[in-house]
């Protein structure tokens, strides 16, 4: 028998929990929240908690006398009215770092109008979108970090050493840091199937598994706040920053998407020659046509695109091919019920809402329209094949605003928000002068 909220309540206090902390999500998939104390929850479930909408159009590195300037022109109402946010009850589990406190997740209110520019009421749009049509959008994500020691100089790397991609243990991991971090995605039930250290010197990834895409994407969420979170409380920085390391590895984010009915998974087609149905060709051929403006979602920042380097397994163009990681969109060999296409582009720093809900929007293009991919590239191709991806965040975001079908699909409450606050943080770094400029010139110039 389900436990009401109030018996669910009442065993956590019981178990020792005093506070209840709710996270949504913002335009950049930081989480943002209140702590409440646990006898006022089930009024704000009921009731909903306010927050001020500006929340939702800030940067990360501005103070709220730079706030109304930074917007001026935008589509943010400077009023900074409330908007709604209400708590999921079903997704409330005790913190497994601090049993003291309950984590809930939290949306904004679909009533509320700043609900258009909520990424994840996006996404939620994307996926009953394919429900329409008899299907279930499944996803899973990949996500690679780093993990830093805070110094008086910057930043050093939690461990240091070359070649330890696919190395666990005491040498990859020595103070049994991303081992918590898998301990407690366990008990949060977030997913998680496996880890390992990656390329990169103090770089790791932890997988998890796939399930409906808006649940997927929930899971990343949470998931990326309680690795900052466990990494602070071992007095650590854990970045998802694309590329934290000009002389390293990047970090992605790889979504494995795949479309079920009631018959299985709707990617497989065991009479075609490759396994791959037309349903999955058409869902690739649209994630193509629009890769130029999905960048926008899959490199957010303006060090996103430091990431893009020709020959380090991160696509420059927008192409597929078999089981090859070089490309936009891989195919895995696996067939069956496990049938997906793996897109590779995003980096880690994105928001996950938005980039499956895009990718999802994009794919449903190619199978109304009835798209069909271009030729696969080979793992022997001579140079890169397909339409080069944008090299700048300003290139991405003009590829976004042109590309109405995505941008409708999307809406463009959101696409105007996200745009605006793109361009403002590609203004700010044009401004900056940076100490490769000094480096470069001082002495000569």
């Amino acid at each position: 028998m389900a436990r009401t909220l109030e018996q669910r309540l009442d065993e956590l206090r019981k178990g020792g929990v005093d506070t209840v902390r709710i996270h949504y999500g913002d335009m950049h998939g930081i989480a943002r929240g209140k702590d409440l104390p646990v006898e006022h929850f089930a009024d704000a479930v009921e009731d909903g908690l306010g927050f001020c909408s500006a929340n939702l159009a800030d940067g990360l590195s501005h103070n709220l006398a730079q706030l109304s300037a930074r917007i001026a022109g935008g589509p943010v109402d400077r009023a900074f009215p409330d908007m709604r946010v209400t708590p999921i009850a079903s997704t409330l589990a005790r913190l497994p770092w601090d049993p003291s406190i309950a984590w809930c997740l939290a949306t904004i209110d679909p009533a509320d109008p700043r609900s258009a520019s909520s990424p994840r009421s996006a996404l939620e749009r994307a996926a009953a979108a394919f429900r329409a049509l008899g299907l279930t959008a499944v996803c899973a994500a990949e996500l690679e970090f780093y993990l830093l020691k805070r110094e008086t100089a910057g930043f050093t790397r939690y461990t240091n050493q070359f070649s330890m991609i696919y190395t666990v243990g005491d040498r990859a991991d020595p103070q049994s840091v991303v081992r918590e971090m898998v301990t407690s995605g366990r008990l949060m039930e977030l997913g998680v199937t496996a880890c390992h250290h990656e390329c990169g010197r103090g770089q790791f990834e932890i997988n998890l598994n796939h399930s409906e895409a808006l649940d997927a994407a929930d899971r990343a969420f949470r998931f990326k706040y309680m690795v900052k979170e466990l990494a602070a409380r071992h007095d650590l920085v854990a970045t998802f920053m694309g590329k934290p390391f000009a002389d390293d590895a990047g970090s992605g984010l790889h979504v494995h998407v795949s479309l079920t009915n009631g018959l299985g998974n709707a990617f497989h087609d065991p009479q075609s020659w490759d396994g791959l149905s037309d349903l999955a060709k058409q869902f690739l051929a649209g994630v193509l046509a629009h890769a130029p403006a999905l960048a926008a979602f899959g490199s957010p920042t303006i060090n996103s695109y430091k990431r893009i380097v020709p020959g380090t397994l991160v696509p420059t163009h927008a192409n597929w091919g078999y089981d090859d990681r070089n490309t936009y969109a891989r195919v895995p060999r696996d067939r069956g019920k496990a049938t997906r296409l793996e897109l590779r582009a995003a980096d880690a720093a994105a928001n996950a809402y938005l980039v499956i809900a895009a990718n999802l929007f994009a794919g449903l293009d190619g199978i109304r329209r009835q798209l069909i991919p271009p030729a696969p590239i080979g793992p022997d191709a001579p140079v890169p094949t397909g339409h080069a991806l944008p090299a700048r965040l300003e290139d991405s975001l003009r590829a976004l605003n042109d590309d109405t079908v995505l941008s409708e699909a999307m809406g463009w409450p959101l696409v105007e928000a996200f745009c605006g606050l793109k361009s403002a943080e590609a203004e700010q770094f044009r401004r900056a002068v940076t100490d490769w400029e000094l480096n470069e010139y001082a002495w000569h110039l």
